[in-house]
């Protein structure tokens, strides 16, 4: 299985491909010094073969050699992938723990106020 992930700036995302078919992505919005990652899917033909992981580990690889700034986490896959990976606990605007709670109100549908 050979993965290849690009990052198309011009799109605001980064997409996974697996034998030359792109086959997912990784939307974020961008924000001085910040980076929202808010939508994570991959195409429901290849799920189940860790490409979602491939996709996050590798993006935030280029976030960090490229000093693109710090991570916010929105999507709740990207979350808890990151909840599941301290070591990437250095790149968040925010403790990993204030993710997870907004990620949990959102799903409750209480949005503070």
């Amino acid at each position: 299985m050979t993965t290849q992930v690009i990052h198309n700036s011009d799109l605001n995302r980064y997409e996974i491909w697996l034998e030359g078919e792109k086959v997912g992505h990784a939307d974020y919005t961008r924000m001085p010094g910040e980076m929202h990652f808010v939508h994570t899917e991959v195409d429901p033909a290849h799920q189940g073969k860790n490409l979602a992981g491939i996709l996050m580990q590798e993006s935030i690889d280029n976030v960090r050699a490229n000093n693109m700034g710090k991570i916010v986490p929105v999507c709740s896959y990207v979350v808890m992938w990151m909840q599941r990976h301290p070591g990437t606990h250095d790149l968040l605007l925010n403790p990993i723990d204030d993710a997870v709670a907004a990620m949990k109100a959102r799903k409750a549908g209480h949005f503070g106020g």
